[in-house]
């Protein structure tokens, strides 16, 4: 049977050539081994990705995934805008609609669409007569952001070759960028066209949260064109190998190579000579990641069970889960019972003018920014213990400053602790996001990773409903909330799977 034949055809290489080195292929790439070969759920689609991803590394680095990183990474902008209560219902159905359609219709439709939807009702949302419509554009808005936030981890990862994986921690930089931008356009606008009270507001002297929606979407608008037309995605090639369309697999990885002059040796026969993927066998069973009919329910049930095919795919996808919904509430929970303790502890912030409050705003979300380009630093060092110890470090980080947070008296201590946490908190979080699709499986990627920020999502809903209900006067939910980083910690360094070393499936 061809399954048990080479993974390898009589045309594809198995190592590297001294120009394969100078164009960003060597001989370290070649040799990695596939994060989840040994998991041993289908030899034949394992053949064929170890082949998809000898060519990905052979090739190297080019503009194409430069460009990806870039107008991916402002994708993000649209988690950064204002309103994080009404955007949350929109992002939990999002992530999880665009995050499942990625996987059954592709990369390509999901990716170039999500954006779109997203830029045009934040747009729309700026001339929202009142607050229901406000809610529906915001959500409807964030419905293509959470498809973005799925996507663009996942497009670009099934590009990237297997030495340049750690960009994928580095890209979570582009979020706290996107919430800086959002924090500028608010700063601008919101002191100098905002109303005193509400008893005085006017459709004419409340314009300013008006204009930071129509400035955001119209900002992403452009970025989502650019998209289309700079990228020209074409579908990745690892959703192709599962669906068994090989020749177009060939053709994408070919058409990157010779259009940056980068060496590239699959070919179709290498491919066909693994055996078949995408078909039914006789007994009925799927060979590739789908239910007979695409759109049902069955569908959606190989999907989730393709990430529990073997007892450590189960539990490294269960911990992953259970860490975004960690992170989920421990955060926005802090934040909400952080300022009714220090205001008991005897805290004087004062009340803060409008230019104040989002200056601060926008310097916290500033500090973000290096957090993740250290983690993706971090993450690719043996001395760090690779993507876990990352998350290890970032998570206990985080939690040593939350707890010194209980002792801060004005406005500059606070500022100061802000800009601290969220660098921290970065590390984690920035390595977390990267690290999930790193480790799924490419068939069930997008769902898998829908799920993880859709559990996020409730978890932020979740906090919003404790918060009314418990007395935020007590230092006990403030422990507690430090506390979850060290299960975080735990729950990292549990992780089954490291992919420093090895290549993403």
């Amino acid at each position: 049977m061809a399954a048990n034949s080479s993974p390898f055809g009589a045309a594809e290489k198995t190592h590297a050539t001294k120009d394969d080195v100078e164009h960003g292929s060597d001989i370290d790439s070649l040799q990695r081994g596939d994060l989840l070969s040994l998991e041993h759920t289908d030899p034949v689609l394992n053949a064929k990705m170890h082949l998809v991803n000898n060519a990905i590394d052979e090739i190297g680095m080019t503009t194409y995934q430069w460009r990806l990183f870039v107008l991916n990474g402002f994708g993000q902008q649209m988690c950064g805008l204002p309103h994080p209560v009404l955007k949350i219902p929109g992002m939990l159905v999002g992530a999880l609609f665009w995050g499942l359609s990625a996987d059954i219709i592709g990369r390509r439709i999901a990716f170039n669409t999500s954006l779109v939807i997203c830029s045009v009702f934040a747009i729309v949302a700026g001339s929202s007569p009142n607050w229901i419509v406000l809610g529906l554009f915001v959500c409807l808005s964030a419905f293509g952001a959470g498809g973005s936030l799925v996507l663009d981890t996942a497009v670009f990862l099934e590009f990237l070759p297997s030495k340049d994986q750690w960009l994928l921690t580095l890209m979570a930089a582009w979020w706290g960028l996107g919430q800086l931008v959002a924090g500028l356009f608010a700063w601008a606008f919101l002191p100098n066209h905002s109303c005193a009270d509400a008893a005085s507001c006017t459709y004419a002297n409340n314009k300013g949260w008006r204009y930071v929606w129509f400035a955001s979407g119209a900002l992403v608008f452009c970025m989502s064109i650019a998209r289309i037309t700079v990228i020209r995605l074409k579908e990745t090639p690892k959703f192709l190998v599962g669906e068994g369309r090989d020749e177009e697999v060939v053709a994408v990885l070919q058409g990157i190579a010779q259009k940056h002059n980068r060496p590239c040796s699959i070919s179709i026969e290498g491919l066909q000579a693994c055996g078949v993927t995408g078909a039914w066998d006789r007994r009925g069973s799927v060979a590739s990641a789908h239910a007979k009919k695409r759109f049902s329910l069955r569908e959606v049930w190989v999907h989730l069970k393709g990430l529990f095919a073997t007892k450590r795919m189960g539990l490294s996808t269960s911990l992953i889960w259970f860490s975004w919904l960690l992170i989920g509430l421990a955060y926005p929970l802090y934040n909400v019972f952080l300022p009714s303790y220090l205001a008991t502890r005897g805290a004087s912030f004062g009340q803060l003018s409008q230019s104040i409050t989002w200056r601060n705003y926008a310097i916290t979300n500033l500090c973000s920014i290096p957090g993740p380009i250290l983690a993706g630093l971090m993450c690719k060092s043996r001395w760090f213990w690779g993507r876990r110890g990352t998350m290890v470090i970032g998570a206990l980080v985080t939690m040593a400053f939350f707890f010194a947070y209980t002792q801060v008296r004005n406005n500059a201590q606070n500022l100061g602790f802000n800009c601290a946490i969220s660098f921290c908190l970065n590390i984690y979080y920035g390595t977390l996001y990267a690290y999930t699709p790193e480790v799924l499986p490419s068939a069930h990627r997008g769902t898998g990773n829908g799920i993880a920020i859709g559990l996020n999502r409730v978890m932020g809903i979740l906090s919003a409903v404790i918060a009314t209900v418990s007395n935020t006067s007590t230092p006990v939910p403030i422990y507690i909330c430090a506390a979850l980083y060290i299960v975080m910690a735990a729950v990292a360094a549990a992780f089954p799977f490291e992919p420093m070393g090895n290549r993403s499936s």
